[in-house]
């Protein structure tokens, strides 16, 4: 008897594995709407800003939903995962970063700060090892520069263009950050969670971009201080399983 997995899918199946494919690259008309924005006249930053994180959304739900329908059995013509790192790498690295440069946030010449960023995410995004699933970590800065690009319009141009050089740096070294979605218990829900609150703080100093409230930037850094300790423990504790011996695979997040 064929297992489920083996089996044909149903035309039904079908229309759903290619609307999940269809979802995923929507993502690439909120980049387009993005860059029209930045090349405009006299950009604003906040629509940018509200067109990244609906772009955050669908990247952060299309995953779920390609598992939920298996769009490799019902759409396996179609490759999801080249489509999510093309959109990926267009919303959430390549157009942040020129949006960094457009808007004059970097000393002169921005290009020079921005250069090494869009290499080493570039070759990130081309490293086969860059998501490591099994063990549930990226390995090298996840490219969030949409989020480096909002702190960076509140920073003095010399602090901005040294963070984005050091994350630059950290994009191709061998460390780890916690992939959000496969975090193991009990970690993975209030990381979600966070997610979504810290996202809603985002969204809530938008209207008055660059002059937000200090006690609200303040509360925003919260969680990706959170998430950077989180993601140095959990890998430092996955390595010491490794060492041991074991599955090296943190309780909770499937093998």
């Amino acid at each position: 008897m064929a297992s489920a997995d083996a089996r044909p899918p149903t035309a039904g199946e079908r229309m759903r594995g290619y609307a999940v494919h269809l979802y995923t690259a929507s993502g690439i008309l909120l980049a387009a709407l993005a860059a029209a924005e930045i090349f405009s006249p006299r950009p604003d930053p906040r629509i940018v800003f509200v067109l990244f994180a609906a772009a955050t959304v669908v990247d952060g739900t299309d995953g779920f939903l390609a598992r939920r329908w298996e769009v490799k059995r019902t759409a396996p013509d179609i490759d999801g995962r080249a489509i999510d790192d093309i959109v990926d790498y267009i919303t959430f690295t390549f157009l942040p970063l020129l949006l960094v440069w457009r808007m004059g946030w970097l000393p002169d010449p921005g290009l020079l700060w921005i250069g090494p960023a869009l290499i080493a995410s570039l070759m990130g995004f081309a490293n086969t090892g860059a998501k490591d699933e099994g063990g549930g970590f990226f390995r090298g800065f996840p490219s969030y520069w949409n989020v480096v690009a909002f702190y960076a319009g509140l920073l003095a141009p010399v602090v901005s263009a040294v963070m984005i050089v050091a994350l630059a740096v950290l994009t191709v070294l061998p460390v780890r950050f916690i992939y959000p979605t496969l975090a193991p218990r009990p970690w993975r829900m209030p990381l979600l969670a966070g997610a979504f609150v810290w996202l809603a703080l985002m969204l809530a100093m938008v209207p008055d971009y660059p002059d937000v409230p200090g006690w609200l930037l303040l509360l925003s850094l919260s969680y990706p201080l959170l998430y950077t300790v989180l993601s140095w423990h959990l890998s430092r504790r996955d390595r010491r399983a490794r060492g041991r011996g074991d599955s090296g695979v943190p309780r909770g997040i499937p093998g």
